[in-house]
């Protein structure tokens, strides 16, 4: 019988000779020097005795999950996750962070130019503002941005009609917009932010009803 152990040679104590019966005949038993670390011998067991257990991947709690959870792949249900980038992108914006996000309140006409998202995400993004216009003097959002709320309505992921008719049909002085300062991916993409979340966050940005 060959015997190695994992990387080193096996050496048999002579005590280990009493410890059986009379009617066994004890042989020498036969080293060889392996050219690889792992080969089946007496003590391959002893590897999993002594390596610690394989690290399985907690589970993140839906309420917990934040896009760059989902990003890297994890999940709510705790599977492995899958093979992806190590690092973020350098221009990611997280959706599900309030500092990523503007409102304004702004009279008509506002003197912005929308232009529809890929009809697979749906929703509305600021493609232009008009020189002098309500929205340029007041600077605050660019070019890119996703319109997410009109007034107490969401109306991201809507089609270009009805979230337009949303800002038509508003009825007060001001219009109050609620944009995401990323892009189209970013906002309906896996990195996006959670219908949960996103109710609850323009909920309580929310203007009080009468």
């Amino acid at each position: 019988m060959k015997t190695t152990a994992i990387c080193a040679l096996l050496v048999l104590p002579k005590s280990l000779a009493f410890t059986f019966a009379p009617s066994f005949i004890i042989k020498k038993s036969i080293v060889q020097r392996s050219k690889t670390c792992i080969r089946m011998g007496l003590f391959d067991g002893l590897k999993d005795a002594f390596s610690a257990p394989p690290i399985e991947s907690s589970g993140i709690s839906s309420e917990r999950e934040t896009p760059i959870d989902r990003w890297m792949g994890w999940n709510a249900m705790g599977k492995t996750p899958d093979a992806g980038p190590s690092e973020k992108p350098a221009n990611f914006v997280d959706a599900m962070e309030n500092a990523n996000y503007a409102m304004i309140e702004l009279e008509k006409p506002m003197g912005i130019v929308f232009e529809e998202n890929d009809v697979k995400q749906g929703g509305i993004f600021v493609l232009s503002m008009n020189e002098g216009g309500n929205a340029e003097q007041l600077g605050t959002i660019k070019p890119g941005y996703q319109l997410v709320a009109v007034d107490n309505n969401e109306v991201h992921g809507l089609s270009f009609d009805a979230a337009l008719g949303t800002i038509i049909d508003s009825t007060g002085e001001k219009t109050k917009l609620s944009f995401f300062k990323g892009d189209a991916e970013q906002f309906y993409g896996p990195t996006g932010a959670s219908k949960e979340w996103l109710t609850e966050f323009l909920g309580a940005n929310a203007e009080p009803k009468n």
